[in-house]
């Protein structure tokens, strides 16, 4: 049972963006005075990357941790919907799995992809240490394209 009416649902639910998102424009900031040039919403590989380093092959997801499903157990946005979950659970189950097959896709062409979670936004600092340590290690061979791909096997949270 929905606690809100459909107009005031609408209206809810036509705030949440998918991009330029307040975590996402965090990044952005600490990753640009890191010194890094990057390109926004890359469409020229899988997955549409928020940050994409193509001289490099790297890319950088800002997952919201409610949208993106996030697995870490103590994380506190990660919170399951109390109501409609029958709408819910397949939709944001269905985001977490298109996520790991874009990932794979974005492997299978060589490139490396970091996936930052938005309560990892609240220690600066780690956050920055392990941006740099990702943008400046070197590029990754094309993963094999043999046997049943990750997303396949994915089990449900």
């Amino acid at each position: 049972m929905d606690t809100l009416t459909p107009k005031q649902r609408s209206e809810r639910m036509s705030r949440v963006r998918n991009r330029d998102t307040k975590p996402e424009l965090r990044v952005r900031r600490l990753v640009s005075a890191m010194g890094y040039r990057y390109r926004l919403q890359y469409k020229k590989v899988p997955g549409r990357p928020d940050l994409a380093f193509p001289g490099r092959k790297k890319a950088i997801f800002v997952h919201g941790c409610f949208w993106h499903r996030h697995p870490d157990p103590t994380c506190p946005l990660a919170r399951v919907p109390k109501s409609r979950l029958d709408f819910w659970m397949p939709k944001l189950e269905g985001n977490r799995v298109r996520d790991l097959r874009k990932l794979q896709e974005l492997h299978a062409l060589g490139w490396s992809a970091l996936v930052i979670w938005e309560c990892q936004l609240r220690d600066e600092d780690a956050l920055r240490v392990s941006i740099r340590e990702f943008l400046d290690a070197p590029p990754r061979p094309p993963a094999p394209t043999s046997g049943v791909p990750a997303w396949k096997n994915a089990t449900p949270l």
